[in-house]
């Protein structure tokens, strides 16, 4: 039991640290987003997890048997048996541990409670500044409920998820997009909120403001915003083509998505556009990515939990 908590503890500091740095730089992810998206989200999970299992590996550490052979949380009998320096190291790590999952759960309440606030007025405004008569909008697909047009010069293409879900385009958007490219728009915008990409992003978020800055990665952010671009514009060029979508995502390349929207701009326009222009065929790579999410996740929890957790158990029952 004296390797699990050393073994958990390395492990959540390589997969929030160096691991999302080497990720961020590979070009590989180009190639297949969606495998690249289920490893970021295996790292995810299993540093979170690890840095639990470290915690709670210390804090069976911290159960001494007791006079009749039951586990004590006596202090002085844990001094007793550990030795101080080591006892204090042990309440320390544990403590660290306790303290990064409230971080978690308080972090995860106030991402979720601010999006939602921010969603919630912008949706209030866009319902009433919208032009339902603007020049352009016409055709079934642009008489959707969920459809907002603002009175803008300039090219403007978001989503706002959640239950009650708006796509809004700009009267500039009708005036510098052909129907095909509108379409690749609507096509982007909607597999954003069927896909739900804004909770991926939540739960990004989340882990990126609960783990200390000297631990976490910078960079794991950023890149999983790129990989639900990705998808989505992959989603839009199966029906209408690579060409109506990179001229939609020159033409839309300057506009910026309120905080808690996904828009179809933004700074890695230039990126998704070579993307589309040069397709990559996809490789053994995404194989390779889905084995190894589910080895990072499977492989350490069998190999070092499950031990630990059936020593706990004859502890406990001892």
């Amino acid at each position: 039991m004296n390797v699990a908590a050393p073994v958990f503890a390395a492990f959540a500091l390589v997969l929030a640290g160096p691991v999302p740095g080497v990720l961020a730089r590979s070009t590989w992810p180009l190639r297949a987003p969606r495998a690249a998206l289920v490893l970021w989200q295996a790292i995810m999970i299993a540093a979170v997890l690890s840095a639990f299992g470290s915690g709670l590996a210390i804090a069976s550490e911290l159960l001494v048997p007791g006079p009749d052979g039951r586990p004590t949380t006596s202090p002085t009998r844990e001094i007793s048996a550990l030795g101080l320096p080591l006892w204090i190291l042990y309440v320390a790590v544990f403590a660290a541990t306790v303290l990064v999952g409230a971080r978690l759960s308080v972090a995860s309440l106030r991402v979720a409670v601010r999006t939602r606030r921010r969603r919630a007025r912008h949706r209030m405004l866009v319902d009433l500044l919208d032009c339902p008569d603007s020049p352009g909008r016409t055709g079934a697909a642009l008489r959707t409920a969920d459809l907002r047009v603002l009175d803008h010069v300039e090219p403007i293409a978001y989503c706002l998820p959640g239950r009650r879900s708006r796509v809004v385009l700009s009267a500039g958007t009708f005036a510098n997009l052909d129907d095909d490219e509108i379409r690749a728009i609507l096509l982007h915008e909607r597999s954003h909120l069927r896909a739900r990409h804004d909770l991926v992003l939540e739960a990004f978020t989340a882990v990126h403001v609960a783990f200390p800055r000297f631990v976490r990665s910078r960079s794991a952010l950023g890149a999983v915003e790129l990989l639900v671009e990705l998808l989505a514009d992959d989603h839009a060029v199966r029906t209408t083509g690579p060409r109506p979508l990179a001229r939609a995502l020159v033409a839309c390349a300057g506009s910026s998505a309120p905080a808690g929207a996904l828009g179809i701009g933004g700074k890695s326009t230039l990126l998704r556009v070579q993307r589309l222009a040069d397709p990559l065929a996809q490789s053994r790579v995404t194989l390779a990515a889905y084995t190894t999410a589910f080895a990072i996740v499977v492989v350490p929890t069998v190999a070092v939990a499950l031990p630990w957790l059936v020593e706990l158990h004859r502890l406990l029952r001892g």
